[in-house]
């Protein structure tokens, strides 16, 4: 009996001590403005013990006491802590800001969300990131910037646009997204009306939750905000002026005279010709290059104010922009004067009225600057033995090549200018009803007037050489000799033209936001949304221009004899969208989160039988570091993300699915011919809207409070493309001036991996460090061509030469097709032995692969040819870094693209044509060489596609570099400035690659993309500036 008294005594003992070791820690935890802060993670460290607060921000948790117990908290947005207890029972915590993190507003399309609660794939770019970019447009900024996004240029020449691909091409028409400014619908050439300077944040959505957006929303959507002022803040006054030198960064290793006369001779001579150069002491002769490019001044000047009063706040600037060209100076410029107005303010206490206004005006002269006649592929291609002018002072004119015109002539004859004025408003009406529901009611006005002027002065280029449309005559002869001569009747011609482009908006929508019983939390946006665009244009031409002058360049001068009238045109188009959409959200617990999109649009693009299109997206997220179990220290933040839905495309010509005449039809009456009119475009009834379908599984992550991580993988497939076939791909024919219908036909596919690390931290007080790696890789595929056709044909090689590019399924969209090379015929008995037959082969000619192994290197035909390389990239990534310390602040941007191919088209197959000097390693003999081929003037098939024209296209380029010093606050005061900064910056210094043309980053069209005829380059400028805030 004793020993059962003293073991129960002992298990009391036992159980009071555990029970003493027990500790309850309750407390409240708020922000740093003193609000509670619900749901925050209170963890003891090292278990998988843990609670979360209550509405209020209070916590209570229950654990055992210890010298080390240690209490974590956790809340998105806020920088982690970590407290050691030390036997207190109440523990009150104030959590700081990080905003870093993803607590900050995302624009998603007709509402906003926090970043830790998207479920779709979106980005956000910050509008200080853009303006350090100093560039002349907003789309150029975003290069680099976020991934699954590619920008190529289309041209380097001031005021060029650029190509937007958000996750790949998808389709024949426009591969742009649409692309909103504070709501407004622009293109992507409105863009030059922005100023980058201007600029508070872009936000992409990439994935199907664009479907908000409906049948725009294919491509992506880009959406712009530009900068607020803020209510109660006093007028802050902000001066921004940078000015700077462009030149280029590349010249081409072109033939110097010598060298020219050296090879010309051989192939003239390989030719069975007489050697044209005697005497090849020429020296360097006449670099064309050095008189085409030139240094540019680039320079910017802004104003803005911004601020606000108890209920108004308000931004406002000006901005002027100008830069000239390094080809063409001030023929190839681009200036822009641009207005704005942000204005906010409170009617009443329910009541808000937003308000924004846009003026601007830019003007650009251009040269021709891409393709076949362009002035860098005249410079090329021009003879380096011919001196720029002759001894009696006239341009010299390179007689030998037809199509090959003196380059200096060309930029002083050239005459092209263009004003674009566009205003931009928009009225919005926000009415809240309570604390949950409001409704916006917007009107938005896009309004754009084009005025174009082109003048072809009479102008001597050489016999049989084409200027102003026809061929030259002999200037010096008299006209009534050449009577029956066009150039002479016509004279110098100018074309004037008006172009004018109006968008109407009308958007009405709800938003509902609400949260109940403190886990359930409902989300929603219904609404109608009315679009018209309509476009007209007015042109006419006259010709005979007196004083064959720019200055009396005018329509109504036309003064050519024999009759000629002014030619005259005009057209007219109207479009109208007519839509429906609903978005409803349900976040549980902020752990569990499910996202529905419906979407109707009405397109007067489509006929009644296909005329309405309906778009679901479903998406869904889990926050699993929410959850109470998830307990790995260095994880703060865990999302996983899934996203499927359907867009359309409707980016045709308006009324498509209807029927044209055309004012072409011949018709015989009592044996009169008589021009009438006869059926151009068939009709299409069942013409119906390009489908993409977007899979997206994604992750979003934070580490140690200063590591962001996001990855998405998606596949987008698009059917049903709008395209408009050849006669061949149709059944029936069509007469004169007739063609077919728009149809819907072939598939495609793309495929990706998306990743984006960023790094942000506070190294010390001083010392601030923020870095972001993004990284995509895309794979392209046409998965069905149109019924009946093989494939369809895209871009030229040559003149006159074979098509390179196809759209052909199972391969990339626009990918390279032509003959492959297998080395070089050294010797006669070599070509006598070959197993394959090579019709004409010469010693020192490429040996052709037999793709089709029938034994014959086929040259009319398509057998014996296949794959050589696609212009879309394997991958793109861009790094961007910055860093703070005290005063200095330093910042660089890295763009590299890896994988694609270029066809190097800019070489004008022509005995007299300059080459680039990896001629110089020509085959000349047996041994000499086996990759580049004999030259000469006779018949030879090394001149057909090949890959020998093929080159790798990769390059690493350093973007943008800038180095900053704020002064300090005690020296500004003194000046009454608020703040100073002056800066030096550098674009495009630095492009690693092994292309042998002048910029690796060749854009163009959906079938020529990649193909080089003689690109503008981009830039490579310096320049300083300086930022004063008042």
């Amino acid at each position: 009996m004793k020993n059962i008294w003293t073991a129960f005594g002992l298990i009391i003992i036992f159980n009071f001590s555990s029970f003493s070791q027990q500790i309850t820690i309750t407390g409240n935890v708020t922000d740093d403005k003193d609000a509670p802060l619900p749901n925050v993670k209170v963890v003891e460290k090292g278990t998988n013990n843990g609670v979360l607060t209550d509405f209020d921000g209070n916590y209570s948790i229950t654990t055992n006491n210890s010298e080390e117990l240690t209490l974590s908290y956790f809340f998105i947005g806020f920088d982690k802590q970590e407290i050691v207890v030390a036997g207190r029972t109440k523990i009150d915590v104030k959590m700081s800001t990080d905003s870093q993190i993803l607590e900050e507003v995302v624009i998603v399309g007709y509402g906003s969300s926090r970043s830790k609660e998207l479920t779709g794939a979106a980005a956000k770019v910050k509008g200080e990131n853009i303006e350090k970019l100093n560039l002349s447009r907003m789309d150029q900024a975003l290069q680099g910037q976020v991934s699954g996004v590619n920008i190529s240029t289309n041209s380097g020449s001031p005021g060029g646009s650029s190509s937007i691909r958000i996750r790949g091409l998808s389709t024949f028409g426009d591969n742009d997204p649409l692309i909103l400014v504070d709501g407004v619908v622009y293109d992507s050439e409105g863009l030059n009306a922005l100023n980058p300077a201007d600029i508070e944040s872009v936000n992409v959505l990439k994935d199907a939750t664009a479907g908000i957006y409906g049948v725009r929303a294919a491509n992506g959507v880009i959406i712009i905000e530009t900068k607020k002022g803020k209510i109660g803040a006093k007028p802050q006054i902000e001066f921004t002026a940078y000015r700077g030198i462009q030149e280029t960064a590349k010249r081409l290793d072109l033939l110097t005279a010598e060298e020219y006369a050296v090879i010309k001779n051989e192939m003239f001579a390989f030719g069975g010709q007489e050697m044209p150069f005697p005497n090849t002491a020429l020296g360097v002769g006449t670099n064309w290059q050095d008189t085409v490019f030139q240094s540019a001044p680039v320079e910017s000047y802004s104003l803005s104010i911004n601020g606000g009063s108890g209920k108004t706040r308000y931004s406002l600037g000006a901005t002027y922009f100008s830069q000239e060209g390094i080809v063409g100076g001030a023929k190839a410029n681009f200036s822009r004067y641009n207005a704005r107005l942000n204005l906010s303010t409170e009617l009443s206490s329910k009541l808000k009225l937003n308000s924004v206004l846009l003026f601007s005006s830019d003007t650009r002269s251009t040269l021709a600057e891409n393709g076949i006649g362009s002035v860098l592929y005249n410079t090329i291609n021009a003879f380096p033995n011919e001196p720029i002018r002759t001894l009696d002072g006239n341009y010299s004119y390179l007689e030998e090549v037809a199509d090959i015109i003196n380059p200096i002539a060309q930029m002083e004859n050239t005459f092209n200018s263009t004003i674009a004025d566009k205003f931009v408003g928009k009225e919005e009406l926000v009415y809240d009803f309570g604390e949950h529901l409001s409704f916006t009611n917007r009107f938005s006005y896009n309004h754009a007037t084009v005025d174009s002027k082109s003048f072809s002065p009479l102008a001597w280029y050489g016999t049989g050489k084409y200027a102003n449309t026809a061929i030259n005559a002999d200037l010096e002869a008299p006209v009534v000799e050449i009577a029956d001569s066009v150039f002479i009747e016509r004279g110098a011609s100018v074309n004037e033209s008006r172009s004018t482009f109006t968008d109407l908006t009308f958007e009405s929508y709800f938003n509902y936001d609400n949260t109940f019983a403190d886990v359930h939390k409902l989300k929603a946006t219904l609404g109608l949304s009315v679009f018209q665009r309509k476009g007209s244009n007015l042109n006419g031409t006259a010709f005979n221009i007196p004083n064959n002058s720019w200055e009396y360049a005018d329509i109504s001068a036309n003064t050519a004899p024999g009759g000629f009238l002014n030619n005259a045109g005009s057209w007219e188009f109207k479009e109208r969208l007519l839509s429906a959409f609903l978005r409803a959200e349900y976040i549980f617990d902020s752990r569990y989160i499910i996202s529905g999109i419906l979407r109707r649009d009405g397109s007067s693009k489509f006929g009644p039988n296909n005329r309405y299109g309906m778009f679901p997206t479903i998406s869904g997220a889990w926050l699993i570091s929410e959850e109470s179990f998830f307990d790995v220290e260095f994880i703060d933040f865990m999302k996983l993300r899934l996203s499927y839905g359907i867009s359309g495309n409707d980016q045709i010509a308006n009324f498509a699915y209807r029927a044209l005449l055309n004012g072409e039809g011949v018709y015989v009456f009592d044996d009169l011919i008589t021009v009438g009119t006869a059926l151009g475009r068939a009709a299409n009834p069942d013409l119906k809207w390009e489908t993409t379908r977007q899979f997206n599984v994604g992750a979003d992550m934070t580490f140690w409070n200063h590591v962001d991580f996001t990855t998405n993988y998606f596949i987008k497939n698009t059917n049903d493309l709008l395209f408009q076939p050849d006669v061949s791909a149709v059944i029936g024919s069509f007469g004169a001036g007739g063609y077919p219908p728009i149809i819907n036909a072939g598939n495609v596919s793309n495929k990706g991996l998306e990743i984006e690390l960023g790094y942000h931290t506070s190294l010390t007080s001083a010392l601030l460090a923020n870095v972001n790696f993004n990284f995509s890789a895309i794979t392209n595929k046409v998965t069905a061509v149109p019924e009946g056709v093989d494939f369809l044909p895209g871009a030229q090689f040559s003149v006159g030469g074979d098509v390179a590019t196809r759209f052909e399924e199972g391969y990339a969209i626009g990918y390279f097709h032509g003959y492959q090379t297998a080395g070089i015929f050294q010797t006669q008995e070599e070509i006598d032995n070959h197993p394959i037959e090579q019709d004409g082969a010469q010693p020192g000619d490429f040996i052709f692969v037999d793709q089709n192994d029938d034994g014959v290197i086929s040259f009319g035909d398509n057998d014996d040819k296949t794959y050589l390389g696609s212009p879309i990239p394997d991958f793109v990534m861009g790094f961007n870094f910055n860093l703070r310390f005290k005063g200095v602040d330093m910042s660089a941007n890295i763009y590299s693209a890896i994988g694609q191919e270029i066809i190097r088209n800019y070489e004008r197959q022509q005995p007299y044509a300059n080459q680039l000097d990896y001629v110089i390693n020509r085959w000349v003999g047996p041994g000499t060489s086996n990759t580049d081929p004999r030259l000469t003037t006779g018949a030879t098939r090394n001149n057909v596609f090949s890959d020998y024209y093929v080159e790798d296209g990769s390059f690493v380029r350093l973007k943008n570099v800038q180095v900053g010093y704020t002064f300090p606050k005690k020296w500004t005061r003194k000046m009454k400035v608020e703040s100073l900064r002056i800066y030096i910056a550098g674009n495009n210094l630095i492009t690693l690659n092994r292309y042998l043309g002048y910029d690796p980053e060749i854009g163009g069209g959906t079938l020529s993309n990649g193909v080089d005829f003689g690109f503008y380059p981009q830039a490579r400028s310096i320049m300083g500036g300086i930022n004063i805030k008042f």
